[in-house]
Parts: C-alpha cells; sequence; structure tokens
C-alpha cells in the first residue's frame, strides 16, 4: 500500500492542455495603397488579428469582437448573388497575384454570412489537402455547377486561372442581372394582383356585412348590383375555409406539379414563352444566356461539343435546353453551329448569321458576346418598358375593383336620397 502511494506520488501530473478559444473580429484599416478597407477575421485575442492584418500590408485603425449571439444570427442560406461577389473577389485577388489558398482566407474570413465562410474555408482546408481548386469546388454541387467547375478546371490546366476567374465574375454578374430583370418583370404585376385580391377579400367579408345588416332595415329592394356584391360577401364568410382550401392546394399542386414533373415544366415553359410581352422578354433572355454561356465556355478554350452540355444546363427553359441538347448531338457529327441553331427553329436570324460569322473568321467567343450583350440591352428596355405600361393598368384595376364594392353599398343610399 505504502508503495502504490510512493508510486502515485513520484509519478509526473500529465500535463494540462490548454484549449485557445477563437473569437470573430470585425475590424478596418488602410491597405498599402492608402485606401479603406473592412472585413471580419477570426482569431484568439485583438492582437493576434492585428499582427495578421499587418502581415497582409493593412494598417489596421479598428478592431473589435463581435459577440457570439450576433455572430450566430448572421448564418443564413447562400444565395447566388453571394457566389457571384465571390467569383469577383477571387477574381480580383489572383488578378492581384495574391496565392489561391491565402485568396480563399482572406475572402472566406471576411465574409459576413457565417455559411459562405464556413463554404470557403472548406475548399480551403481541401486545396491544402492536396486537391485541385476544380475538384474542391465540385463538392458543393448546390453552390457551384457544372459550368463553374469546368470552367475552373480549363484555367488549371491552362494555367490561366486569373484569366478564367475573370470571365466567370462577368459572366456571373452579367447572368444574375438578367435573372433580376426577368424577376421583376414578373414579381411586380403578381405582387400587386394579390395584394389586390387580399385587399376586396377584406372588403368583402368585414366591410360589405356592415352595409347588409344597414341595408336591411330600408324595406326596399335592392339593385342588382348590390345584391350581387352582398352574395359575395356572404359566400366568403360561409365558405371562407373552402377558399383557403382550394387556393392553398392549387399553389402547392403547381409547385410540386412543376418541382417533380419535367413534362408540367415544359408546358408552362411553352405557355410563358407565347404570353404577349412577358414571353418575349423570357424568350429573349434564354437568347442571351445561351450566347453569354456559350461565349463564356468557348473562350475558356472548351470544346463546343463538350461545351453545348453547360449551355444546356444553364438555360433556364426546358424548351430551350432540350434544344440545345439535340443541337450538341448534330454538332458532334460534324455539322456547323450556326446550321443546327437554324433547323431548331428558335433562334432569332440575327444570331444565327452573327454565329455563321463568328464560326468563319475565328472568332465564335467575341460574336456570341456581342448577342449576349444585344439582347440583354433589349431586355432592359423591355423590362422598363413593362413596368411603365404596367402602372396604368394596375391603378385602372385596383380602382375598377375597389371603386366597384364602394358603388355597390352607396347605390341603395343614393336611391333612397332621390326617393326622399
Amino acid at each position: 500500500m505504502a508503495q502504490a502511494q510512493a508510486v502515485t506520488k513520484g509519478a509526473k501530473k500529465a500535463p494540462k492542455i490548454e484549449i485557445i478559444k477563437e473569437h470573430t473580429f470585425k475590424w478596418e484599416g488602410m491597405d498599402r495603397k492608402g485606401q479603406r478597407v473592412k472585413g471580419q477575421s477570426v482569431g484568439p485575442s485583438e492582437s493576434m488579428i492585428k499582427t495578421q492584418l499587418r502581415k497582409q500590408g493593412i494598417n489596421p485603425t479598428s478592431v473589435r469582437q463581435q459577440s457570439a449571439l450576433f455572430a450566430a444570427g448572421k448564418k443564413k442560406s447562400i444565395t447566388a448573388t453571394d457566389i457571384s461577389i465571390f467569383s469577383r473577389q477571387m477574381a480580383t485577388m489572383m488578378a492581384a497575384g495574391v496565392p489561391l489558398v491565402q485568396a480563399l482566407e482572406i475572402v472566406g474570413r471576411g465574409h459576413e454570412n457565417a455559411s459562405m465562410q464556413d463554404m470557403i474555408l472548406g475548399i480551403k482546408s481541401n486545396i491544402e489537402g492536396g486537391n485541385s481548386f476544380a475538384s474542391s469546388l465540385a463538392k458543393y454541387p448546390l453552390q457551384f455547377d457544372d459550368l463553374f467547375v469546368n470552367l475552373v478546371d480549363a484555367g488549371e490546366k491552362s494555367g490561366a486561372l486569373e484569366t478564367l476567374l475573370e470571365k466567370i465574375a462577368t459572366y456571373k454578374e452579367k447572368t444574375e442581372l438578367i435573372k433580376k430583370k426577368v424577376k421583376k418583370a414578373l414579381t411586380y404585376p403578381t405582387a400587386v394582383l394579390v395584394v389586390a385580391f387580399v385587399v376586396t377579400g377584406i372588403l368583402l367579408y368585414f366591410v360589405v356585412p356592415t352595409f347588409a345588416e344597414l341595408f336591411q332595415g330600408f324595406g326596399a329592394d335592392l339593385p342588382a348590383f348590390t345584391k350581387f356584391v352582398i352574395g359575395m360577401s356572404e359566400f366568403i364568410q360561409a365558405k371562407w375555409w373552402l377558399i383557403l382550401l382550394i387556393v392553398g392546394g392549387t399553389g402547392y399542386g403547381f409547385f410540386e406539379a412543376k418541382r417533380r414533373s419535367r413534362n408540367f415544366r415544359r408546358f408552362m415553359d411553352r405557355v410563358m414563352l407565347k404570353v404577349p410581352i412577358v414571353g418575349d422578354i423570357l424568350y429573349k433572355s434564354a437568347i442571351a444566356r445561351f450566347n453569354r454561356t456559350l461565349s463564356t465556355m468557348f473562350a475558356a478554350g472548351v470544346p463546343l461539343v463538350e461545351a453545348m452540355d453547360s449551355v444546356a444546363r444553364a438555360a433556364g427553359n426546358i424548351v430551350f435546353e432540350e434544344a440545345i441538347f439535340i443541337m450538341r448531338d448534330r454538332v458532334s457529327t460534324g455539322q456547323q453551329l450556326q446550321l443546327t441553331m437554324q433547323q431548331s427553329g428558335l433562334f432569332p436570324n440575327m444570331a444565327v448569321q452573327m454565329v455563321a460569322i463568328g464560326e468563319e473568321s475565328g472568332a465564335l467567343d467575341e460574336m456570341c458576346a456581342k448577342v449576349a450583350d444585344f439582347y440583354e440591352a433589349e431586355v432592359d428596355a423591355m423590362v422598363d418598358a413593362l413596368s411603365s405600361l404596367l402602372e396604368p393598368m394596375i391603378m385602372a384595376f385596383l380602382g375598377i375593383v375597389v371603386g366597384g364594392l364602394v358603388t355597390a353599398m352607396y347605390l341603395p343610399i343614393f336611391k333612397l336620397g332621390q326617393a326622399i
């Protein structure tokens, strides 16, 4: 027993491992060019962050720790805009001669979205583990599609990654801009119509019944229009749950069918292309997207047949996607691209002729870029014109709906005043 105690006393205590806790710091400072910069970094202390910044050529003027609660609240989903900004940041860093791993470290640590920060630092860890940049991006397929990965892969293999990142950044910015324009064209009238129906429902459910009770004491026949509105009000009061069920079920069924059924999506895409004005916007945006994607892929040195795969998936419309896959198969047999475009019947003559000139002159990427610029400008102009056209039409619609309900309620009162 004594011997055991002696051994215990004589034994060395295991060294205590000190766990260094890292915190998130927001900082501001001046770079080598004297320009004000700011960002976000993770480290154990304020002094360590300042040391890291000075190593990067940044003179810190303000470093403050961010609360854990605030940092946790910043975690949100990654959007297409986040990826577009990431592309531009990486292009700028690489063009400035910053090594890839260091550029990912700077961009990742400085991102305000915690989800985006985790992803970028995960990509950095994969590269440090011996993977290529392209294969590291491919581990996040929801954020980086085949087109993005293929372009980065082409850049790494050709030794021109910074040039390809610049092209990717420009491509992402252009495509996101045109998507926003199309969404604006579709969302604005839809939102106003939804508000109009909600206001109408509120008036019919809460306001009209008050007038109906008042009219019961008149002891006279009501105008037909007033009876119709009161009948609608009574139906909504009695069957409001059925109306909500039908509307909710229809909306859910529509989005589920669109998500699950390719045939339904094909049908909807065909219908949308035939809708006046809106269909023209969608058509021209698809032409612009086709040419922008093809221009970017071809300029990166990706073979035409291989590039057509990415072009089809980036089309944004099943009608165009299926047509482009058919075009790819025909190009693989030796047909010219401009001939396959003509055979599809989807592309305007101007786009076909520009591609033909590009194929003959060996400047297909430049010609496609010019076509994309032209149709992107067309979409911009059409969206602005649509907004200007819709505003008076929507105001007239709201005036007719709300004014009609008010008129229906006051007609009996006007008749009563004339009788007196």
